[in-house]
């Protein structure tokens, strides 16, 4: 196997060869999983490449930071213009959401 374990396409990052983002695999990381519960949240990875994408991450960390807030703004951005442009169906679903039964 390649020790190729990040590629970047159309300015993303992901697992090479397949379609799981780095980010992902990132957040993971951060919230405390393991690499074996990672492998298997994605069955089309293996333990070696979950291992080369967070070793990745953290000899890269700076620049993927940056790169993570800058798909978080983007995103927010998105929410926003989405809210702004429909902004009664965002309040049905705020008032559904009020009026759903509780569930345990």
């Amino acid at each position: 196997m390649s020790n190729a374990y990040i590629e970047q396409r159309d300015g993303a990052y992901f697992v090479a060869g397949t379609r799981v983002s780095l980010d992902s695999i990132v957040y993971a990381f951060l919230s405390g999983e393991s690499a074996e519960a990672i492998a298997q949240s994605f069955p089309v990875l293996n333990l070696e490449q979950v291992y080369g994408a967070i070793a990745y991450y953290l000899g890269h960390r700076d620049e993927i930071d940056r790169y993570l807030e800058n798909q978080r703004q983007e995103f927010d951005a998105a929410r926003r213009a989405a809210r702004d442009a429909d902004p009664m169906f965002y309040q049905k679903l705020a008032d559904a959401k009020k009026h759903r039964p509780l569930t345990r």
